[in-house]
C-alpha cells in the first residue's frame, strides 16, 4: 500500500473519531442498561461496554494519580466533561505491569462491575517505528554508527518527520530528518572520549498529522560492553508528573535524569532523595507527544542508561483470550484515543462465558 493510501487511512480514522463524539453521552447513559436484556445483540452490548470504559473516569475520578487508590468503578477517561476518548495519562500508565503502582486485572475486573464480561486492552502508537544498528565505523578519534529506521503501519510505509537524541555519559546531541518513504539511513558520530553505552531516542511524527507520534529507544555499545537489559539497575515509575527512581542494588548512584519530547528536552532536578531512591518532577511540555524519561548512573564504576515512557506505552492489559474453551465469541473494538493531546490506537476485546 503506498504512503498516500496510509495517510488517507489515518485521516479517515480521525473522521471516525469526530463522528463518535456525537455518540459519547449516549454511551455513558446506556451503561446502566447493558445487562443483556436491553441490547439488540451481544455485539451492541459489548460495543457499549468498550466505549464506556474509555468515556468514563471511574470512581474516584482521580484514581490514576493516587498511587495506592484502587478504583471503585473502572474507567480511563481524563474527566467527565464530554471530551471524546481523552484518556488520563496516569490511569493508562497504571495498566502497565512495569509500573510499581500498576492496577491488577482482578482489581479492574471487579471495579467494572460486570462479572459475566472479561476484557483486555491494548494501547499503542498508531504506527510503528523500528531502529536497527546496521554498521559501525570506528576511527582514531570517533566512531560512526549507521542505523536503519523504518516507520510503517501493517507493513506499509508512513511518511514521517524524525526528531532524535543521542545520550551517553556527559553527552546529549539532537537531530532532525524526514522519512518520506518510511525509511531513513541515519549516521550518528560520537567522540571516542565519550563513555558509553549510548542510547538513541527517536520520535516519528506522521506528516499527515503532527499529533500522531510513534517512538522508540535503542541502547547500543560505545566504548563499552553491550548494554544490559531494561530495568537491570533502576525501576522507573512515572506518575502524577513525577518520576520515582528506585535503585535495584546497593552499588547504584544516579548521574543525570532527562525528559525528551520531539520539540523539547530538559535536565531533571531531584525533588526528593532517599537512601535507595530519588524523585524528579516531570515538566509539562506543550508537545502533543509522550515524554521519554532517561536516567543515567553508575553501578559501582560501570556506566548505564535506563529509560521509560510517560504514558508507559505500548501496553496490553487484561484477560488472556488465547484459551477460549470457556468463552463465547470474543469481540474487538478499535478506537483512536487522545493522551496528553497525542493520538493513539486503543483496542478493547470483550468476551463472556459460554451459555
Amino acid at each position: 500500500m503506498p504512503t498516500a493510501s496510509i495517510d488517507t487511512f489515518i485521516a479517515c480514522s480521525l473522521m471516525v473519531l469526530l463522528v463518535l463524539t456525537a455518540m459519547a453521552n449516549t454511551s455513558k447513559l446506556l451503561y446502566p442498561y447493558v445487562d443483556g436484556n436491553g441490547m439488540a445483540s451481544v455485539t451492541e452490548k459489548y460495543r457499549e461496554i468498550s466505549k464506556y470504559i474509555l468515556l468514563n473516569p471511574g470512581t474516584p475520578a482521580n484514581w490514576g494519580e493516587n498511587a495506592e487508590t484502587v478504583p471503585e468503578n473502572f474507567g480511563l477517561a481524563k474527566d467527565d466533561l464530554g471530551t471524546i476518548f481523552d484518556l488520563d495519562v496516569d490511569k493508562v500508565s497504571r495498566l502497565n505491569s512495569e509500573n510499581a503502582y500498576a492496577l491488577s486485572y482482578a482489581q479492574a475486573f471487579s471495579a467494572l462491575g460486570m462479572p459475566e464480561v472479561s476484557f483486555k486492552l491494548e494501547i499503542k502508537p498508531i504506527f510503528d517505528i523500528a531502529i536497527n544498528l546496521t554498521a559501525t565505523y570506528p576511527s582514531a578519534d570517533e566512531t560512526t554508527y549507521k542505523f536503519r529506521i523504518t516507520t510503517e503501519k501493517n507493513g506499509a510505509p508512513i511518511a514521517a518527520e524524525l526528531n532524535y537524541y543521542v545520550i551517553a555519559k556527559e553527552h546529549v546531541a539532537a537531530g532532525f530528518t524526514t522519512a518520506e518513504n518510511g525509511e531513513i539511513q541515519l549516521n550518528i558520530t560520537i567522540s571516542n572520549s565519550v563513555e558509553g553505552p549510548a542510547l538513541l531516542v527517536a520520535f516519528a511524527r506522521a506528516k499527515s498529522n503532527a499529533k500522531i507520534v510513534s517512538f522508540e529507544a535503542h541502547p547500543f555499545a560505545h566504548n563499552s560492553q553491550e548494554p544490559q537489559y531494561k530495568n537491570a539497575f533502576l525501576r522507573l515509575d512515572p506518575l502524577k508528573n513525577s518520576l520515582s527512581v528506585v535503585f535495584l542494588n546497593q552499588e547504584i548512584s544516579v548521574l543525570e535524569a532527562y525528559a525528551f519530547t520531539p520539540d523539547y528536552h530538559a535536565v531533571l532536578k531531584p525533588t526528593l532523595n532517599g537512601n535507595n531512591s530519588v524523585t524528579y518532577a516531570i515538566p509539562q511540555f506543550v508537545s502533543a507527544s509522550p515524554t521519554i524519561l532517561v536516567v543515567s548512573g553508575l553501578n559501582t564504576t560501570t556506566f548505564f542508561i535506563e529509560w521509560t515512557a510517560y504514558p508507559q506505552l505500548p501496553l496490553q492489559f487484561g484477560a488472556d483470550f488465547q484459551n477460549r474453551d470457556t468463552l463465547s465469541n470474543v469481540f474487538a473494538y478499535t478506537y483512536i484515543v487522545t493522551i496528553n493531546s497525542a493520538l493513539y490506537s486503543c483496542t478493547v476485546w470483550l468476551g463472556g462465558p459460554k451459555s
